[in-house]
């Protein structure tokens, strides 16, 4: 068996994500990071020079005035990539693309081309979009409810799975002495009439060299966790203990076994924010001062409404207590994150000023401290099951160099993390199987694979 090895993904937030409305101030940023590709570029170098597997390119499709620095003006994902993957050789990339506002086949197709670019680096972080006013940008009048989104990814993404099989990995002759360039037995029509959609096909696009792109999640609800168990190769969460990580994994285990795949089918990959001082001291320090630069209580408040679908709560009085009813503006918004904070403010009997000052508190990292105890750190909750590796946010360029330059040598000496590539594809560095391509003849012949499981939403 191959040895089991920490994975590490890098994610780019340029002048500041969600908490972080001030980090542009940092002089070390460039005051447009988040649309400069020359930045990206020279971050995404330095991740793949530290041996990363994937560099993770958020995403939404709806800003107000109170998003955060990078949200307000920032590359769109898939034009991105494509240019970090001819300035990169080995890295994955990673980006966010909802199935709420895309079109199956443009999205497979666009996937599959940035797969074919980076000769299979390419991953998919599936989303089902909770802002509901993004459903105004593509002429809806209300976003979809939950039951509603979930069911359309489920069958979203078994469309672009089948349409990633249009192809066998020989159909393309290309024989000039004998003029044939196709096997047209190869070629494979899709036909899918569903629910939600009806696709043709078939899609005009080989497989890349690691089949199909590798499939990443975030869905924290019941049918979030059902949708990453039953679909994904990995899982971006967040826990705030080793506890908390060690159920998640274990829950989304059972869930993946009950749909009919293997234990370790699914890689957990918590988002972290990480701070290495000279001293654990110093480290706490560190991230105490720059949590205070980069936000400050009014800021939070005002981005705190995202979570009910950007209700904004400066409306109410700080001081009495947490207003429940807020809640019903969450239906169609991120009501699992909402309802958690809910039930925070009512079990805790917290006002609303209180309950902004937990949710920030929340936040503080499990990861901070001296090289030596951030990669102890790190190898006592992988050894410990609660994760198989860590979304880490660049934040400040100062610690992400400090992260590289002085944890990454002591996990790689620790025999934890690579000291090399093991593939040239993001699937292979992963350790995950190349998919069958259920169509070619000796697929047909096995017992019914991965690709061929039932979705189930429910």
């Amino acid at each position: 068996m191959t040895k089991r090895t920490l994975k590490l993904g890098l994610v780019t937030t340029g002048v500041g994500g969600p908490g972080q409305h001030n980090r542009w101030l940092d002089p070390n940023i460039p005051a447009d990071a988040s649309v400069d590709v020359d930045w990206y570029i020279e971050q995404v170098r330095k991740a793949e020079a530290a041996k990363f597997d994937f560099v993770f390119i958020v995403d939404s499709q709806y800003i107000t005035k109170d998003s955060p620095p990078h949200y307000l003006n920032r590359l769109e994902p898939l034009t991105l990539l494509s240019a970090l993957a001819v300035a990169t050789s080995h890295i994955g990339l990673v980006g966010t693309l909802t199935t709420s506002f895309n079109s199956p086949f443009n999205l497979a197709r666009r996937l599959a081309s940035l797969d074919l670019i980076s000769k299979g680096r390419a991953g998919w972080n599936v989303v089902t979009s909770g802002d509901p006013g993004a459903a105004g940008n593509f002429g809806l009048d209300e976003h979809y409810d939950y039951e509603t989104r979930y069911g359309r990814a489920f069958e979203y993404l078994d469309v672009v799975q089948g349409l990633w099989r249009s192809y066998e990995d020989d159909a393309f002759v290309r024989n000039r002495e004998t003029g044939v360039f196709l096997d047209p037995d190869k070629l494979h029509t899709l036909n899918h009439k569903g629910k939600y959609f009806s696709v043709i096909g078939p899609l005009n696009l080989q497989r890349s060299p690691q089949g199909q792109p590798v499939i990443f999640q975030a869905g924290d609800s019941d049918q979030g966790r059902n949708l990453g168990a039953q679909t994904a190769d990995a899982i971006f969460t967040h826990a705030a203990s080793i506890e908390a990580g060690a159920a998640f994994k274990q829950d989304i285990t059972q869930r993946a076994v009950a749909a009919g795949r293997g234990p370790g089918d699914v890689l957990i990959l918590p988002g972290v924010s990480i701070y290495v001082g000279d001293t654990d001291e110093d480290a706490a320090r560190i991230e105490q001062e720059t949590r205070r630069a980069d936000t400050s209580f009014e800021l939070a408040l005002a981005e705190f409404g995202r979570s009910f679908g950007w209700h904004d709560f400066r409306q109410y009085d700080l001081d009495a207590p947490f207003p429940v009813e807020a809640l019903e503006h969450a239906r169609r918004s991120f009501f699992t994150q909402a309802q958690r904070i809910v039930q925070l403010a009512t079990e805790g009997g917290l006002t609303l000023r209180q309950t902004v000052e937990s949710i920030a508190a929340s936040h503080k990292s499990p990861f901070t401290g001296s090289a030596d105890t951030v990669a102890g750190e790190i190898i006592r909750w992988f050894e410990a099951g609660a994760l198989d590796g860590l979304n880490v946010m660049l934040g400040h360029p100062d610690q992400f160099d400090r992260f590289v330059n002085e944890v990454v040598p002591i996990l790689q000496a620790r025999g934890v993390y690579r000291t090399d590539y093991d593939d040239t594809t993001l699937r292979g560095n992963l350790g995950l199987p190349t998919p069958t391509n259920i169509r070619t003849p000796a697929a047909l012949a096995e017992p019914a694979g991965r690709e061929e499981r039932t979705l189930v939403n429910s």
